[in-house]
């Protein structure tokens, strides 16, 4: 019976991509939003990137949601901080990178696990001022 191991493993494979979110995969959930940027701006989306200028929506096209969501108050006024971190053991082992990890129906993922010595930081932060990208901040080598 060697159909029955393949058919867990095709199935293990499904269960683990159902959580994936691509670029491709959001525009093609949020096709009005995509069809209403720029030649340019599109480019970049494909490509998961981002650039000054855009919005919200944008950014949530070509890099997904935000782990996290924070409010910076200073005398030019407010500005909200998205961030996109990873996980990672003092030594530097990268434990798990990206928005994949946050719980979406009955898979538990294993970065739920308590790991020792697991320390979170942004590999990347998103300041909008208004609505639009202000400043973008990329941690180097991911």
């Amino acid at each position: 019976m060697k159909t029955l191991p393949q058919l867990i493993l095709v199935f293990a494979g499904l269960v683990l991509c159902a959580g994936c979110s691509t670029p491709d995969a959001r525009i093609k959930d949020n096709p009005e939003a995509f069809n209403r940027c720029t030649p340019q701006q599109q480019e970049l989306i494909k490509q998961g990137q981002i650039a000054i200028g855009f919005d919200q929506e944008m950014v949530k096209l070509a890099l997904g949601d935000p782990d996290r969501v924070t409010t910076i108050t200073d005398a030019s006024g407010q500005s909200e901080v998205w961030h996109y971190v990873t996980y990672e053991t003092d030594d530097g082992l990268v434990l798990y990178t990206g928005y994949y990890h946050h719980f979406r129906g009955p898979v538990l993922y294993p970065y739920y696990l308590d790991y020792p010595a697991r320390r979170e930081h942004d590999r990347f932060k998103v300041d909008f001022k208004a609505g639009k990208v202000v400043l973008i901040e990329e941690e180097s080598g991911y």
